[in-house]
């Protein structure tokens, strides 16, 4: 905690801010919620949640959500005004831990299914 608080100030005497929210155990493949992070990478924020409305895939609405609770932080917490300044720096998709169940086969064996989950990471800068 202590090192956190560091941190914030010295992001704020620099004059650099940078806002971070994280979205754990996404029950989604990280490949398929990759796609939808890439088209929001590096756009600033008004256009990514315009684009991220309009998109036909399931994970763009958590997506969206974790960039809102982002601008939340920001404004919470760094006291930023203006959030159409704010752009997605970096966006990232990780593995998160994986779900194994077992499919029943034929002559007593099993194939195992993998329920991948995913660790989204958005930070935003000005």
């Amino acid at each position: 905690m202590r090192n956190f608080i560091i941190a914030r100030r010295l992001a704020n005497k620099i004059g650099m801010k940078e806002v971070k929210a994280q979205l754990n155990n996404y029950r989604a493949s990280p490949r398929k919620v990759r796609v939808v992070a890439n088209l929001v990478a590096g756009k600033k924020v008004k256009d990514a949640l315009t684009q991220l409305a309009f998109l036909a895939k399931k994970s763009s609405t958590p997506v969206a959500k974790l960039i809102k609770s982002a601008i939340n932080n920001a404004k919470n917490n760094f006291k930023v005004q203006n959030e159409d300044a704010l752009k997605v720096k970096k966006i990232t998709v990780d593995p998160g831990p994986i779900l194994k169940r077992i499919r029943p086969r034929s002559r007593g064996m099993a194939n195992r299914i993998n329920k991948r989950t995913s660790r989204i990471t958005v930070v935003l800068s000005e």
